[in-house]
């Protein structure tokens, strides 16, 4: 069933990495609403559950804000930091995922709408995140480059354009996002191009 009513005033920043790793994956998470649940899914929110708590910690040489708020007047993003650290007089997000380091840029364009925020909300200039991964138990440093802003920006411009339009975007053409989405049940990549071809070959 489609949920789609009408186009939000906000996109989600989990959102922007939904869109990201596939805009067919935007679609049935934010336009349509659907979600599925497997084990990669349910691991993560159980990962999520001592992180996502509001509340301050201080660290030898650090400060950590658990499950901060932020939002983007100019980009219409919003959403929450898994961490906001301030090291040295430097503030910084911390985001944390079930995964490994991947070769797509879903996560990094995520912490980068979370640093875009932030420098909306503070005014300060920030040069760098990080990505903690479970299963590499370790943090990637995210440098936000003018590429990476501008990515960034034009991948929350192009989810109030999908947003608007309401309907769902074809399957991606790059198969190996296909085998590790929690959605493929639901998107049937393969089928929906092959029944697409099919009618094209009636026509």
């Amino acid at each position: 069933m489609n949920a789609y009513q009408a186009p939000p005033d906000y996109i989600p920043l989990a959102m922007l990495n939904a869109l990201a790793y596939c805009p067919r994956r935007f679609g049935y998470e934010f336009i349509y609403a659907e979600m599925l649940y497997n084990e990669h899914v349910v691991e993560g929110q159980l990962r999520h559950q001592g992180i996502d708590i509001h509340g301050m910690k201080w660290l030898n040489d650090s400060v950590q804000q658990r499950r901060v708020y932020v939002w983007s007047d100019r980009l219409r993003i919003a959403g929450f930091c898994d961490i906001v650290e301030t090291r040295d007089s430097q503030r910084y997000p911390v985001e944390y995922k079930k995964g490994r380091p991947g070769q797509w840029d879903n996560d990094r364009i995520q912490l980068c709408g979370q640093a875009l925020c932030l420098e909306e909300r503070t005014g300060e200039r920030i040069e760098r995140g990080y990505i903690f991964y479970f299963s590499a138990r370790r943090r990637e440093e995210v440098i936000f480059t003018a590429e990476l802003r501008q990515l960034t920006i034009a991948t929350a411009a192009e989810a109030h354009r999908l947003a608007a339009i309401g309907a769902l975007p074809p399957p991606t053409p790059q198969r190996a996002r296909c085998r590790d989405c929690s959605l493929q049940p639901l998107c049937l990549p393969i089928e929906t191009e092959r029944l697409q071809t099919v009618r094209m070959d009636e026509w």
